[in-house]
């Protein structure tokens, strides 16, 4: 039963459930949330081997920037709701300089704290749930 799956059982589950038809377009938003390396790894590589052979496009959203540097041919950066830039990982990093990792671009384009930010407090986290139980 799927029930009894761990968390990252049931994240591979999921993306088996995304595959099996062989989408043109998969859409994935955060996979390897909560997963270890190797698990991420895996995920990664059946990802790329369905690509490859079936030619579909990935849709990816991730807050790990080195899987988006790794993984990506074009990456759009959002804040806040706002696309701040797009472009190839190389490209944007050389925008910088020829040693920035797209965690510094992403930082260039996005700031480098959380200080004045009203939304995503742990208050507004818990109202969202509240709502989303009672919608449920």
């Amino acid at each position: 039963m799927a029930g009894t799956y761990s968390g990252g059982m049931v994240r591979r589950l999921e993306l088996a459930q995304a595959l099996v038809n062989r989408p043109w377009l998969l859409v994935l938003d955060e996979p390897t949330v909560g997963l270890d390396p190797v698990a991420r790894d895996s995920v990664w590589g059946r990802v790329h081997e369905m690509q490859q052979q079936h030619g579909m496009t990935i849709l990816l959203t991730t807050h790990y920037m080195e899987e988006a540097d790794a993984l990506c041919d074009r990456v759009a950066l959002m804040h806040h709701g706002a696309l701040r830039t797009i472009g190839s990982p190389d490209g944007l990093k050389a925008e910088l300089s020829s040693e920035a990792s797209l965690e510094d671009v992403f930082r260039h384009h996005t700031g480098d704290t959380l200080a004045g930010e009203q939304k995503g407090e742990l208050r507004d986290v818990r109202a969202t749930r509240r709502t989303a139980r009672g919608v449920g």
